[in-house]
């Protein structure tokens, strides 16, 4: 498996929303991991063969879309006190640079705005393959992770416990399985 497809030319590739997913983890009450994840993902990729750390990445995510399996949890994250999904509907990321490219995989660096705050922040991305289609479309697959404070983006609503500590950590896990489709060379 390569990092990256194996082109001679630039190539731009669409995330395939169906068959990709963005996840993420956080400590709740300080004894759980509660998951949850966004259903509405899209995005481009723009690979060089000739210079795989050339690689241009785009994804939008729609806030609304947040699923954590429990109705009146997805109606507070959507409010102000967490993603304020009137005022900011999307989040965003947009690569920077591609760092440590190796057969398996690479550093993905790029800016991550929520709420209208961005940070940079590293995901460890992992090449999953490359395929045919069964209509003869060329796919790769990708992994990616990374760890965010949510503060850090304005997500700071909270409540302290009883016995000490807070409702929801601030540390946020987030796991990204992405399709993506060769949409032809640039």
């Amino acid at each position: 498996m390569s990092a990256v497809p194996s082109v001679q030319s630039r190539t731009t590739w669409a995330i395939d929303p169906v068959h990709s997913s963005v996840e993420f983890a956080v400590r709740h009450l300080m004894i759980t991991t509660v998951k949850g994840r966004f259903t509405d993902v899209q995005g481009t990729v723009v690979l060089d063969g000739a210079d795989p750390a050339g690689a241009a990445v785009d994804i939008t995510i729609g806030a609304a879309s947040i699923d954590t399996r429990e109705a009146q949890r997805d109606a507070h994250l959507r409010s102000a006190d967490f993603f304020d999904v009137e005022r900011f509907p999307t989040l965003t990321f947009r690569g920077t640079g591609v760092r440590g490219v190796s057969p398996d995989g690479f550093t993905l660096v790029g800016d991550l705005t929520i709420r209208g705050v961005t940070r940079e922040v590293a995901l460890e991305v992992t090449s999953e393959g490359r395929n045919k289609d069964p209509w003869g479309g060329e796919r790769a697959g990708y992994s990616a992770t990374t760890k965010i404070k949510r503060s850090d983006f304005g997500l700071t609503w909270n409540q302290l416990l009883e016995t000490g500590g807070f409702a929801v950590s601030d540390d946020v896990k987030i796991t990204l399985d992405v399709q993506v489709v060769n949409k032809g060379t640039v």
